[in-house]
């Protein structure tokens, strides 16, 4: 495992990530999971709902923003860290850069629809207001694997 400020509870909440993505793959969503973690508390942990809610918008980074909002009360998440199983799209990093989120953790780059090192580089752009420290490849293999195993079975 390589050295990173979350110690050894990356595993843990990138663990919980998957779990999120299993959980979104059996509803029949496309199987991303996101954890939001605050001083080693899971304050957020949701998968993929869009079909469920009939909104485009409910991609898991969405979903446990706006729970942990919530729950502090606040729009702001500073000092918040984001486990989330495949490469954030540009609306999620959007999301990611309002809310302040102090680091990223992403495991399967997405190169088709990722936005963070891929497509747009979000947080690289001049009009990106705040971008957090981005760790990727975490569970990479296992949340590539939960991905293809998905559209393998939908073809």
């Amino acid at each position: 495992m390589t050295d990173h400020p979350a110690g050894t509870r990356l595993k843990t909440f990138m663990e919980l990530a998957l779990e999120e993505a299993e959980k979104a793959a059996a509803r029949g969503e496309v199987p991303v999971g996101a954890v939001l973690v605050k001083d080693n508390e899971v304050l957020a942990r949701d998968g993929n709902r869009t079909l469920e809610l009939n909104d485009p918008t409910a991609h898991a980074e969405i979903l446990v923003i706006r729970a942990a909002c919530e729950k502090l009360g606040s729009q702001r998440l500073t000092g918040c860290d984001l486990y989330v199983t495949l490469e954030p799209c540009q609306m999620c990093a959007g999301a990611i850069s309002f809310g302040r989120i102090r680091r990223l953790y992403y495991g399967a780059g997405d190169e088709k629809g990722g936005a963070v090192d891929h497509g747009a580089r979000f947080f690289q752009l001049p009009t990106c207001h705040h971008a957090p420290e981005v760790y990727s490849g975490f569970a990479e293999t296992e949340a590539s694997n939960i991905l293809k195993s998905f559209f393998r079975s939908k073809r």
